[in-house]
């Protein structure tokens, strides 16, 4: 039975609620990715069948706010950002919690002014080992509120069970990205890692596991990205794939064959189960639904698509990502966005935030994908859907009643 989050009700939706309550009850097995309609009349909302909240920052929500809770008039601090969603992070910081570090690890209060009787909030992306060390020094526990989502802890297990078998380790992810900092501390320790954001760079080392470049130049191309003392060739005799949980699933799945027909065109075909680790187990279920349901969801004929999720997100950016060059796709943090019938302003992952104008069509019915990231709550994608139908004076209530038992 799936386990049920404490989630603050600011956060949650009863619409939605029920829209996914009445999904889940009806394909149990998750197979059915086609969307839920809800349709209003003048406009019709396709939203995606998996979106929103996933386990890991549910989980991470509950401990933060139970840390409050717990701890009234003691002094709490969250190492950054707790997920990438502002609105999270800003209520958070209403309710006293400070941040330690922004989100690219600058220091905003130094270590040396924590007190041991702090309470310290690890975020759904983990941290490095070198903070869990520090913060242990100062005689903090930082596992007593450690939200660090399990399945970015399991790629961590994994990562570091083939390194300490002699595998040097190949990540998936910005290497910027809180994650990614995290899993490359926590494997670099059992054995050498390298860092590659996308296919691009994964066919640059490609050509180093096949000795086609000079072994030099390894250090001018992933000069960052590569564990102390890595050694070109040797370390890339055995290769692992492991991933920033937030990344397209599919790409990592591309990166991983492209590693393994490397080590294949080097050592042979016959010697690959020696060369090559399988770790298609570490890909996060969440990313993947969420993925996957936007394929789906783009087989939907549209006039546009709406992403809703944190600037600073990955997983949401992704998302976007699979609509570009499909529909018109506006990306927005929240409600507020969404001016008028006439304007929205937007994130273009190209150019920035922008405001673009006669972004709804003038159609007598305007159809509308709608997904979210995995850090947006159920009630900021509601106040959208809520938004954009308020632009249609001849729209259906939202809330009607006959018409979410028809949407589902």
């Amino acid at each position: 039975m799936p386990k049920h989050f404490n989630i603050p009700r600011a956060y949650r939706s009863d619409f939605i609620g029920e829209i996914k309550r009445r999904r889940a009850s009806a394909d149990t097995r998750k197979e059915d990715l086609s969307p839920t309609a809800i349709d209003l009349g003048p406009v019709c909302f396709h939203m995606a069948r998996f979106f929103g909240f996933c386990y890991g920052v549910e989980n991470a929500i509950e401990i933060a706010y139970r840390a409050l809770e717990d701890n009234p008039g003691k002094r709490i601090f969250l190492l950054s950002e707790m997920i990438h969603n502002p609105h999270v992070n800003s209520d958070l910081l209403s309710r006293g919690v400070s941040f330690l570090q922004t989100a690219h690890g600058e220091q905003l209060i130094p270590f040396s002014e924590l007190r041991s009787d702090d309470v310290i909030i690890v975020p759904a992306f983990g941290t490095t080992r070198e903070i869990f060390e520090k913060l242990e020094s100062l005689g903090i526990n930082p596992q007593s509120y450690n939200a660090t989502c399990p399945f970015v802890e399991k790629v961590w297990k994994r990562g570091r069970q083939l390194a300490q078998q002699g595998y040097t380790i190949v990540i998936h992810g910005k290497h910027t990205h809180e994650e990614t900092r995290a899993t490359f501390s926590q494997i670099r320790i059992d054995g050498p890692s390298v860092v590659v954001r996308d296919k691009a760079e994964a066919e640059l080392l490609a050509r180093y596991v096949r000795g086609e470049l000079p072994d030099e130049q390894f250090f001018v191309d992933f000069a960052g990205r590569s564990s102390p003392g890595f050694r070109v060739p040797d370390d890339l005799r055995r290769l692992g794939v492991v991933n920033q949980t937030t990344m397209l699933a599919e790409e990592t799945h591309e990166i991983s064959q492209l590693m393994r027909e490397a080590v294949v065109a080097r050592f042979g075909v016959d010697a690959i189960e020696q060369h090559f680790a399988d770790t298609r187990d570490t890909l996060c279920y969440a990313t993947s639904e969420n993925q996957r349901s936007m394929r789906a969801l783009l087989e939907s004929p549209a006039d546009l698509a709406i992403v809703v999720g944190g600037y600073n997100s990955s997983n949401t950016s992704h998302l976007v990502e699979l609509c570009e060059g499909k529909v018109p796709v506006f990306y927005v943090k929240d409600a507020d966005e969404i001016h008028s019938r006439e304007e929205i302003q937007h994130l273009d992952l190209h150019k920035g935030v922008v405001t673009t104008k006669s972004w709804l069509p003038q159609k007598d019915k305007v159809h509308i994908l709608v997904s979210a990231g995995a850090s947006c709550p159920d009630a900021m994608v509601e106040a959208v859907l809520s938004r954009v139908a308020s632009l249609f004076p001849q729209s259906r209530p939202l809330q009607d009643g006959s018409r979410l038992a028809a949407a589902v």
